[in-house]
This record gives structure tokens, C-alpha cells and sequence, in this order.
């Protein structure tokens, strides 16, 4: 079944930025942590808040035993009578209120100071619209139809506004109708952009796909809008909140879905989904080619895509150190690779059920051929590595050893508790340097242990080729995985400088490399051949920007465009040694 994924699927701003304020104080450990009233509409995102020990209250009352705790204001916003009971308590306060509301909250402030009566378009009961309410000084209405416009009392001072998530065309109408009635109203459009995308690209689906799968709350008035707009524009909607409720016989006579999400569902839920619909074979596709595809999803869940990656560069590196085409080095690079990653999806299964569930129910489903080939895998490599050498066995083995106890704690718990960096991947941005080292010094710096030795300068040259293109590899996943990392505490890079701080970052290391491979043979630093390998980094500067622009969506498509610039450098080695390599 094809899957056509909605680039606005996922959390909005607002609600996206009030999970990690939350996360980030649960993760620091401090008191008791409450929200104010529910966070977002997701059932089974506040069961996982619950579960890490973050509260939900209606009433500050029912805080009074926690008077060192922290309250959240979430990303609706609440009325000022209720900020000014919050500040009262004693907690401390953080708002999350989202910037979006916080704006239309002002404009209704300024204008009711100044003698407007503000009309709200938006449902009544929305904690949202209950928290606009407040700033309109007792002359604010609630409108959610044209009918209603009817009904309101004259005033030489009217504006309107609404609710960030409602439906633009409901929107557009009731302006419509109040500017025939009262023609000097001033119209604030303060639906939400992520609002109208999302709305847009839902109706864009017509003529596109079969059918529409919406995730998300079933209490949730932006996502039954979605279902409402699917509905309109003439497309079957199934609205569900997780991939169990999917109608699969229905989707089975469809050949295209598309999928959206209301903005409080998380990208774990939504990948469950399209996990779910990807496997039902529609009627016209052939039973061949489900297998095929069934086959490469296999091969890229189970880990053997990103070792051929780790082959295919090791075959290129070969030629940058001047050693020529060989198989032994690629092949324990593979190895090593598969076993590394393999091993460590078990000792560390952390984040991985939120960043990448499809993964993890593989890794679940053929736990025992997994860790069968991840044992194999690095017992070959050690074999490969002991025909190199007894030098380049104890550093293969080392680096092993290095590898398994990533995930394991190595200190002592004191007193019933671990130390806070027991393990090397609780210290802050380790998963994208170790990657990156543990790649450099098997491709690059185990050679310079074998004779003949390559040249030192082209070793390191090759070192921070291959450990820029791996780091900032690294780094892209880690974006994608934020939330999932942010869930169970893990502080990767995005984490600890940001997004757009980390996207700079990578950027910076990826333009500082095509200088590096271009200069080099002329500084006589490295063979000619470091020239074939800048597809690969501009291929990777190409990754940056789909990530930073969303222009793929996080799934099985962007993992190949993360994976792809190892396999342009393994095509350059090889035009390389059918054409220019002299041996």
C-alpha cells in the first residue's frame, strides 16, 4: 500500500515546544512537576507524562501539598484571573503558553483598552477560547457560524479574531458576513500557518489519494476539522487514534492514503500508522512486488543498509590512503558496523520505541536472528581484523569492547542510585562522536598499523573526511529522533545546542570538508582522488537542507538520503579504479 505522508503532519509549534519545556524540567529532576489542565488532546501522550511523573490539575487547589513545585501553563493559554490564582500558590511557573495564541491574547488586550468588543470565532468551550475570553474586559463574544452573526448586539467598535486552529473557510465566511453587517470591523486572521498548511494539504489530496487516514485525538476539534475538510472535499476520512483502530479491509480495496495528524500527535504515533498501511497489500499491487518491498525494509530496519554504506566508503578510503581496491578492509567495516549497530539496539532500547517504533517492533519480532547475526558479525570481524595482524586484532577488539559498553553502565550504583554519567552514553553528545571517532579510526587509522603504511597525511585527511560525513550524519538522525530523545533523557546534540544551532554546526563541518578534499592533492596532502569524493559531501550538504526545510518528511525516504552520500563515495572509488587506478 503507497502512503502519501502530509509534510505538516506531527506536533505544531506550540505544542511541540510545550512537550520539551515539560520534558526538559522532568529530565532535571527537580520537584513535582503539574500542568494546568490536560497539555495537548492526545490520550496516550498524557499517559506517558503520567508515567514520568508530570501531573495534570484543573484546580490549583489540588496542588496545595506540592507548594515547591512547578506548574505549566500549556500552549492554549489561560484567562489573567487564573495566571494571577497561579501566581499566588507559590509554585514556580513556566508558560508555554504557544506564541501564536499569546498574540491573538494581545490583540484582543490592546483593542478592549481601547474601547472594542471582540468577537472570537472559535468554540466556546476550547480551553483555548476560554483563556481569549479573559482579555476581552467582559465585552468578548463567541461566534463559530455565519447564522450567529445575526445575533450580535450593535457596537461602533468590533473585531475578530480566531481561534488559531479553526477552519479557514468557516473563518473566511463569518468575516464575510460581519462586514456586511458591521463594515468598519477590523479582521485579525490568527488561524495559525501550521493551521492553514495543514487544512491545505488536506484538501490537496483530492484527485491524489484513495482515501485519508487522520491521527489523532478523537476529543480533538483540529483533527475532526481535518476529518470534516477530507469529508467535504470528497475523500473517504478515517479518523483513529492509533493503528489499531485502522479499517484494513476498507484500505485494502485503496491503492493511494493519505495521512495527516491534528497538531498534538506525536511522530511515533504517526509512524505506527503508515507502519500499518505500508503492510497491507492493496489489491493492484502484485504479491512479487510486496515481497520486494518487504525485503528492502528488512534490509534497512535490520541495519545491513548503513553497513553496506560503512563497505562502500572503506572501499573509497582504500583509494585516498593510496592503497588501492582490496576487500578485507570493506568487509570488516561491514562487519563491524552490523554488529555495532545491532548489538547496541538491544543493550540501549531507550528512545527507540518513540523515534522509530517500525525498528523496534522489528528488532522485537526477530530478536534471535538478530543477535545471531550481530554475534557472527563481530566475530568475523575479528577474524578478518587477526588475519591483518595481532596489532590490528587488540584495536578491533578494544574498539568492540568500546562499542558493547556504550550502553552499559561501567560505574557502581551509590546508595540505590547510579551515578549521572555511569554510562559513556549518558555524557552529553556521545552517540555523534563516538560514531564518528569509532568510524574514522576503522576506516582510516587501523591501516597505519599494517604494513606498508599509508602516508600519515593522507590518514588524517581521510580521518576528517570520513568523521565529518559520519558526525554529521549522526547529528541529522539526532534531529529527527529529538523527541523520542527527549522522552527518555538522552542528551544529544540538537538537545544540548538546539536545533538551529546544531543545524549551523553541521553545516559548518560539511562546507569545511569540500575545501578539504579539493585542496589536498594540491597541498600534496592526499591522492587525486579526494576530488571524486566531493559528491558525496555536497550530497550530504543536500541532506542538511531537506532536514532543516522539511522537504522529506522523517521515515523510510530520508533514512536512504542520510545513508546515500556513503554509497556516491563507493561510486566514485569505482569509476576511479576503472578508469584512473594504475596498480
Amino acid at each position: 500500500m503507497k502512503v502519501k505522508l502530509a509534510t505538516a503532519a506531527g506536533f505544531c509549534m506550540g505544542v511541540r515546544r510545550a512537550m520539551e519545556i515539560v520534558l526538559s524540567e522532568v529530565n532535571r529532576e527537580g520537584g513535582p512537576i503539574f500542568t494546568y489542565g490536560p497539555l495537548i488532546h492526545n490520550r496516550q501522550v498524557m499517559e506517558l507524562l503520567e508515567s514520568k511523573g508530570v501531573t495534570s490539575v484543573e484546580d490549583i487547589s489540588e496542588t496545595s501539598d506540592s507548594k515547591n513545585g512547578t506548574i505549566v501553563i500549556r500552549a492554549h493559554g489561560i484567562p489573567p484571573v487564573t495566571r494571577r490564582g497561579l501566581k499566588a500558590s507559590g509554585l514556580r511557573i513556566i508558560d508555554a503558553t504557544c506564541p501564536r495564541v499569546a498574540r491573538v491574547q494581545s490583540i484582543i488586550r490592546y483593542h478592549a483598552k481601547k474601547g472594542y468588543r471582540a468577537v472570537i470565532v472559535g468554540d466556546r468551550d476550547h480551553p483555548e477560547v476560554v483563556g481569549l475570553l479573559g482579555y476581552g474586559d467582559g465585552r468578548a463574544t463567541v461566534i463559530k457560524s455565519p447564522q450567529e452573526v445575526a445575533g450580535l448586539t450593535p457596537a461602533e467598535k468590533l473585531l475578530v479574531v480566531a481561534q488559531t486552529t479553526q477552519d479557514e473557510e468557516t473563518f473566511k465566511e463569518i468575516v464575510a458576513a460581519l462586514k456586511e453587517r458591521f463594515p468598519h470591523t477590523l479582521v485579525f486572521d490568527t488561524i495559525c500557518d501550521a493551521t492553514h498548511k495543514r487544512q491545505a494539504e488536506v484538501r490537496s489530496f483530492a484527485g491524489q489519494v484513495d482515501g485519508v487516514v487522520i491521527v489523532g485525538g478523537l476529543h480533538s476539534g483540529n483533527t475532526r476539522r481535518l476529518v470534516q475538510i477530507s469529508e467535504a472535499v470528497g475523500l473517504p476520512a478515517f479518523h483513529v487514534e492509533t493503528e489499531k483502530e485502522l479499517d484494513r479491509k476498507k484500505l485494502a480495496s485503496m491503492e493511494v492514503i493519505g495521512v495527516t495528524s491534528g497538531a498534538s500527535t506525536p511522530n511515533w504515533m504517526i509512524k505506527n500508522v503508515i507502519k500499518e498501511i505500508e503492510a497491507i497489500r492493496s489489491r493492484k499491487e502484485t504479491l512479487l512486488a510486496h515481497r520486494v518491498r518487504q525485503v528492502f525494509k528488512a534490509l534497512l530496519l535490520g541495519n545491513l543498509v548503513v553497513a553496506l554504506g560503512a563497505l562502500c566508503l572503506s572501499y573509497a578510503i582504500g583509494f585516498l590512503l593510496g592503497r588501492g581496491p582490496d576487500l578485507v578492509h570493506p568487509a570488516m567495516a561491514f562487519l563491524y558496523v552490523h554488529a555495532m549497530y545491532v548489538l547496541n539496539r538491544f543493550l540501549d532500547k531507550g528512545a527507540t520505541a518513540y523515534n522509530d517504533p517500525e525498528r523496534a517492533a522489528f528488532y522485537r519480532n526477530h530478536r534471535k536472528v538478530l543477535i545471531f547475526t550481530g554475534v557472527v558479525a563481530i566475530s568475523g570481524a575479528l577474524g578478518l581484523a587477526l588475519s591483518l595482524g595481532t596489532r590490528v586484532f587488540v584495536s578491533i577488539g578494544g574498539l568492540s569492547l568500546l562499542g558493547i559498553f556504550y550502553s552499559i553502565p561501567l560505574m557502581p550504583k551509590k546508595g540505590g542510585y547510579a551515578l549521572k554519567y555511569a554510562r559513556i552514553k549518558d555524557i552529553p553528545g556521545s552517540r555523534t562522536l563516538s560514531e564518528a571517532v569509532a568510524w574514522g579510526i576503522i576506516l582510516c587509522l587501523i591501516p597505519l598499523l599494517e604494513p606498508p603504511k599509508p602516508p600519515l597525511e593522507a590518514s588524517i585527511v581521510a580521518f576528517l573526511f570520513v568523521f565529518s560525513m559520519v558526525y554529521v550524519r549522526s547529528g541529522l538522525f539526532d534531529i529527527l529522533q529529538f523527541q523520542g530523545d527527549l522522552i527518555v533523557g538522552v542528551e544529544t546534540l540538537p538537545i544540548i545546542l538546539g536545533r538551529k544551532r546544531t543545524l549551523m554546526l553541521l553545516k559548518i563541518i560539511t562546507l569545511l570538508t569540500i575545501p578539504l578534499l579539493s585542496l589536498a592533492p594540491l597541498a600534496g596532502l592526499a591522492a587525486p582522488f579526494s576530488l571524486f569524493l566531493v559528491p558525496s559531501a555536497l550530497l550530504l550538504f543536500l541532506s542538511i537542507l531537506i532536514v532543516e526545510r522539511q522537504w522529506i518528511h522523517p521515515g523510510i525516504k530520508i533514512e536512504l538520503q542520510l545513508e546515500g552520500h556513503f554509497f556516491v563515495a563507493g561510486l566514485g572509488g569505482l569509476l576511479w579504479h576503472l578508469f584512473l587506478w594504475q596498480a
